[in-house]
């Protein structure tokens, strides 16, 4: 073989294990399975929990939960208990919400170290 196919060779493999390792990265990440109420619910009743399944372990002292209110305001907020049996479940007991707009935000860190966070809404819509 001559020399500039050799290190065609070396650089292609090179590239590809490249691409590899950073896919990985992304693999590596914990994220929403499911959740209670869902993303965008329109509820006629306040839930008393909101619920975040993820579908990786996850670190208790390193994981929280908020509800606020439109004005931003923190309804509610909790971490992961440390000796939960649920360890991909994320919650927070609420109290009573009237109606409107009530954002979840989440953050998280996975029993690998990534950490994660996102945020979702929900309604609570008025009674007739």
């Amino acid at each position: 073989m001559c020399r500039t196919t050799l290190f065609r060779i070396y650089r292609a493999t090179f590239i590809v294990g490249l691409w590899l390792s950073f896919v990985g990265l992304a693999w590596g990440h914990t994220f929403p399975d499911h959740q209670s109420p869902g993303a965008g619910s329109v509820l006629s009743v306040s839930p008393q929990f909101v619920q975040i399944w993820f579908d990786g372990d996850l670190e208790p002292i390193f994981s929280t939960i908020n509800v606020e209110d439109a004005e931003g305001h923190v309804i509610a907020k909790a971490a992961v208990a440390p000796r939960q049996s649920d360890t991909t479940l994320l919650q927070v007991q609420l109290p009573t919400l009237s109606h409107g707009i009530y954002q979840v935000k989440w953050s998280i860190v996975a029993r690998d170290g990534h950490r994660t966070k996102g945020q979702y809404t929900f309604i609570i819509k008025s009674s007739p």
